[in-house]
């Protein structure tokens, strides 16, 4: 029997594939709205249900970046960053680490230091009131280009906040070609952070093979088209580099057509390692809970099913190993009941 939804909602989770803006819920964009009035984005929450509806990647990038600008203090930052954490550890998410383009704030008009004090203040904070341990990948945007990955760079190697474990490429793949962004990656990895891109999303599996090879993936974000390339798929499995599955996000953004054409169980046949995530999920009208509700269904998982699920997610995270170890026992207490 599938497992049902309240095992799911109680059941102790982490996620690896969870961006920091795109995790503002209307609740918490309606108070950047009022803050900053003047902005396209509504301030009323139910008006920001219809405002959060796409009709391809563009349009969401587009939506997304207009949330982008209504952060526009230190301020902003450390509020939107442990209401995040708020909203996660209600689901029972004891880990996660969180996708932040710190570039895109950058050059609005806030210090990086300060970016940085900010998201720091907040996970110091999050992890001793609301019992969540946050990490950080600092992404490059794809549609910034070089200059946007240079200055992404010298943030996360030169001022480098305390809860930063990894550097990684978002936005656009279509037109952003992957190897323009190899000196940035190797410059990472030399300063040993890990290499987490996206890729395969909205474009074919070419893109992974540009990351695994060029990029030095440690884990895929997406790598939606990854099936469709027998040879990706056997060099995937035999690496077991995981893939950061975001099923309602595919959904949403057109990458994919349906649930019933999702490729995750074709995945999972083919023995890759997998990790179920939410992506952006207030703008997708969803949350980890509900993706493991997804996946339970697509894959037609029981409650051990489920918690192993959850177990990989932590095995393949960039967690300290204590962190690892107490958050997989955790689980395995949650099971046992």
């Amino acid at each position: 029997m599938t497992a049902s939804r309240e095992f799911l909602a109680g059941l102790p989770k982490a996620e690896l594939h969870v961006h920091h803006v795109g995790s503002a819920s209307p609740r918490i964009v309606a108070e950047l709205a009022a803050r900053h009035p003047g902005s396209p984005v509504p301030a009323d929450p139910a008006e920001l249900a219809e405002y959060f509806q796409f009709t391809d990647f563009a349009k969401f990038i587009e939506v997304y970046l207009s949330v982008v600008e209504l952060i526009k203090t230190p301020e902003d930052v450390r509020l939107l960053t442990y209401e995040v954490a708020r909203e996660m550890a209600a689901q029972n998410l004891r880990y996660a680490e969180l996708t932040c383009t710190p570039y895109t704030s950058v050059v609005r008009g806030i210090a990086p230091e300060a970016y940085c004090e900010a998201i720091e203040d907040a996970r110091v904070a999050a992890e001793k009131e609301l019992g969540i341990t946050l990490r950080w990948i600092f992404d490059i945007s794809g549609e910034d280009g070089v200059p946007g990955a240079d200055e992404t760079l010298r943030i996360a190697t030169k001022i480098r906040p305390e809860g930063l474990v990894g550097f990684g490429l978002g936005g656009p793949e279509i037109g952003v070609p992957r190897p323009q962004f190899q000196p940035h990656f190797e410059a990472a990895l030399a300063a040993g952070l890990h290499s987490v891109p996206h890729a395969g999303e909205t474009t074919g599996p070419e893109t992974i093979w540009d990351a695994v090879r060029v990029l030095k993936a440690e884990r895929i974000g997406h790598g939606t088209s990854a099936m469709q390339d027998p040879a990706l798929v056997d060099y995937l499995g035999e690496h077991r580099i995981p893939l950061e599955v975001s099923p309602t996000s595919n959904i949403a953004t057109r990458a994919v057509a349906s649930y019933d054409e999702h490729p995750l169980r074709a995945m999972v046949n083919a023995g890759l390692v997998v990790t179920i995530n939410s992506d952006d999920p207030p703008m997708f009208g969803t949350n980890l809970t509900n993706e493991y509700a997804v996946a339970a269904r697509l894959l037609e998982l029981d409650e051990a099913g489920v918690a192993e699920l959850a177990k990989t997610a932590v095995r393949v995270s960039f967690a300290e190993d204590s962190v690892k170890h107490a958050l997989l026992q955790e689980i395995d207490a949650y099971v046992a009941g």
